[in-house]
This record gives structure tokens, C-alpha cells and sequence, in this order.
């Protein structure tokens, strides 16, 4: 079970790839002081193109290496198609363990939105899940959801190819319709990919200074906060700035890379095996 005596443990953060750096990045940000040990399953990536249950086997094997292997103090899911596919998997296993997962932030920009028109930008699979529906379900009426699936978008950040992700982003937010202020346009686009956060600039000037890009991030960094506190488990400020370890099933370079430019974090990823698709 765990106890205090553990808050020196790290918190372990998994994506399939790179697009979970951009909810590290929040998480260091509003618990500095923690430990964070972050694992890319490159090896299998993209989630957002597979199947359910291949997703939910890869984030047993990811997260049974990290409990088991590494012993974490919790788990920040940090993709969408894996909280979708497996996130109540994952805390059926390890009940006590704090578990965060994420989704795309629809409810606040339905809230925010002035036109009550919303884009979201996200993976084939999040949209074609069942918890993303479900979500839509609940807020019916809030808002008009326009869902745009971006294939190819999180491999293109992926990889680093700046001029296919320009291309991508162009293409699909050309395809969402007219943003602005203005009655009948969208005013909140929702990105719903963590991949996609890591583009925000990009984006940005694609629909223009008036949309408002919403990501889930900060309100994931904020969860961790609240359920570490409540385990008791938050790390001490006195302990000293917190470490950032990097691993991957694949290759190191993406990592490394996308590490460096979109948190300035200059460490080598270490390889790391953990067990087969299936």
C-alpha cells in the first residue's frame, strides 16, 4: 500500500510517442519539486491509429514496466486514446495507486465559447471511442462540437517534419470551417491530441488571434496535484527541484529531440523493453 515514505518516488507520465511531453511540460511546471520518469512507447506508436485492444495491451505492458519495474507513485496517462481505451483498466490493476488519465477539454470550451460553436482537432481513435462520446453525450446543448480526425498529424510532430505538419494542421483546420468571433464561426478549438499542443503556435496562426486554443494539460497537472495531496504522497519543496528521467521502447532520436526544443530538457533517453503488442 502506499504511504508517505514514498513521496520520493517518481510520478510516471506515458504517450506513445512525443505528445505527452506537452502535459510533462505542465506537470513540471505546477510540481516542480516531483520526480518524473517519462516513457515513449515508440516502438508502437501511434495509439491514435490502433485498434482498442492493442492500445489497452500496450498500456498494461507500459505501465506494469513503470509500477512493477520502476515503482512509481502514480500514473499520468498522457494520451487520450489510451485513457479512453484503458484508463479504467489500469485502476482495476492497481486500485491504490493515484491514476490520472486525460480527455479533450470540450466541457471548459463549451463553457468559454461566445458563438457556441466549438473545433476539436483529435485522433481517429479518441473521436470513434466510446468515452468520447460519452462525453459529447453529457454536454448536449452547451455547444455545437465540430470534430475534425487529423490522420497523419501526431506522426508528422512527431517525426519532426515541420513542413507535412504545416501542411496537415492547414488542411484540417481549413476542413473544421470559418473561426472568428463572429455568430455561426468557431471560436474555441479544442486540441485533442496531446501531440497537437506542441504546434500551438501553428495553429494559432492558422484560425487567428480571436480562437481560443483549449488543451488539457494544466487541468491534468492540477488533478495530479489534488490526488497526490490526497495520498498524502506530494514530494517535499525542501527535497529540492525535482528529476526528469527519459525512456523509450524505440529508437531515442525523436525523443531526445522534441525533449530538448519543447522542454529544454537535455538528458539521454535510456531503451527500455516492455514485453510484446500482445
Amino acid at each position: 500500500m502506499l504511504t508517505a515514505a514514498q513521496a520520493e518516488a517518481p510520478i510516471g507520465v506515458f504517450d506513445s510517442g512525443v505528445g505527452g511531453l506537452s502535459v510533462l511540460r505542465a506537470l513540471r511546471t505546477q510540481l516542480p519539486q516531483e520526480n518524473f520518469v517519462y516513457l515513449s512507447d515508440a516502438a508502437h506508436a501511434p495509439y491514435g491509429e490502433r485498434t482498442d485492444e492493442y492500445v489497452t495491451v500496450r498500456a498494461l505492458r507500459v505501465a506494469e514496466y513503470l509500477v512493477e519495474q520502476l515503482g512509481v507513485k502514480a500514473l499520468v496517462v498522457a494520451c487520450n486514446t489510451a485513457t479512453a481505451a484503458a484508463v479504467h483498466i489500469l485502476r482495476e490493476r492497481w486500485p491504490v495507486l493515484p491514476v490520472v488519465g486525460i480527455e479533450p477539454a470540450l466541457k471548459p470550451a463549451a463553457a468559454a465559447s461566445q458563438t457556441k460553436r466549438v473545433g476539436v482537432m483529435a485522433t481517429r481513435g479518441t473521436l470513434q471511442s466510446a468515452k468520447f462520446k460519452v462525453l459529447l453525450d453529457t454536454l448536449q446543448g452547451q455547444a455545437q462540437f465540430v470534430v475534425q480526425p487529423c490522420d497523419g498529424l501526431a506522426a508528422a510532430i512527431e517525426n519532426g517534419d515541420d513542413r507535412t505538419t504545416h501542411l496537415l494542421c492547414k488542411t484540417y483546420v481549413r476542413a473544421l470551417g470559418n473561426f472568428g468571433r463572429q455568430p455561426g464561426q468557431l471560436d474555441q478549438l479544442v486540441l485533442g491530441c496531446t501531440h497537437y499542443p506542441l504546434v500551438g503556435e501553428m495553429l494559432q496562426n492558422l484560425v487567428g488571434p480571436a480562437v481560443t486554443l483549449v488543451e488539457a494539460g494544466a487541468p491534468v497537472s492540477l488533478q495530479t496535484r489534488r490526488v497526490l495531496a490526497q495520498a498524502g504522497l506530494l514530494r517535499q519543496q525542501s527535497g529540492g527541484s525535482g528529476t526528469t528521467r527519459l525512456l523509450s521502447t524505440g529508437t531515442s532520436q525523436a525523443l531526445e529531440g522534441n525533449a530538448a526544443r519543447w522542454l529544454s530538457l537535455d538528458g539521454v533517453v535510456e531503451s527500455v523493453q516492455t514485453g510484446s503488442a500482445r
